[in-house]
């Protein structure tokens, strides 16, 4: 996979792929990152990028043509098979799993950093295939968004983790995951649940999917709402406990 990050800030990604599962899929050739430098492809003398904004108002708005310019020279397209073109502004659409794994699957992922006030929209209009936004807060630009795209994406390239590593993780089948315990088994008085000490298999994989839906519950209940059926299953485990528990 070629992920191009389209930035006016290239030095911010320095050593950032060169370390864990980003340097091992470098190293094992699934993953090449390209950073561009953005202001490359300005007209102006001093390689601004930025403009005001028409109407008025505070801040700098970057200018749309070298967007489109840096990746011309990249020699892709809006719509292109097997590439993803993608604004990274907090207008876009949430990135969650579901989404990583999609643009996992892709031979060639372009993201373009914004900053300043914002982008001009017809980058979005004519340019991105898709705006995506990591959370619902506003960061200076969108390299931090871009790291973190490229780390979740690159995590479910084919080759790189087993699967078995990727079945039980928070999101994989709607929940967050269960709690994780290694040795010792007592760390000053807390003790590891008893269960995962029995050798029990069957009640291991009770416990664990009891507290998936435990947690999810109580940090992410909006998960819950997406899937009926996994509701609908929470709140009968949660009947179950205060049975027990009386």
């Amino acid at each position: 996979m070629k992920i191009h990050i389209v930035t006016a800030f290239p030095g911010i990604f320095a050593g950032v792929f060169d370390e864990s599962m980003l340097k091992r899929a470098r190293e094992k050739e699934l993953l090449q990152v390209r950073i561009v430098d953005l202001r490359d492809y300005s007209d102006d003398k001093h390689r601004r990028l930025d403009d005001a904004p028409y109407g008025g108002g505070p801040g700098m708005v970057m200018r749309a043509e070298p967007f489109f310019l840096a990746v011309e020279a990249l020699g892709m397209k809006r719509d292109d098979r097997g590439t993803r073109i993608v604004l990274l502004t907090p207008g876009g659409k949430i990135f969650n799993q579901a989404k990583a794994r999609e643009l996992s699957g892709l031979e060639h992922l372009v993201l373009l950093c914004g900053h300043y006030e914002g982008i001009d929209e017809r980058v979005t209009i004519r340019l991105a295939d898709e705006c995506l936004s990591i959370g619902d807060f506003v960061l200076t630009g969108g390299e931090i968004p871009a790291m973190a795209v490229v780390d979740a994406v690159t995590r479910l390239i084919p080759g790189l983790l087993t699967d078995s590593s990727l079945a039980e993780e928070s999101f994989t089948d709607g929940m967050l995951e269960y709690p994780q315990y290694t040795r010792p088994a007592v760390f000053r008085g807390m003790e590891v649940p008893e269960v995962l000490l029995s050798g029990n298999h069957g009640e291991i994989k009770k416990w664990r999917y009891r507290k998936s839906l435990e947690r999810t519950k109580l940090v992410r209940p909006d998960l819950l709402k997406l899937s009926p059926s996994l509701n609908m299953q929470g709140d009968d485990l949660c009947v179950e406990k205060d049975e027990q528990n009386t």
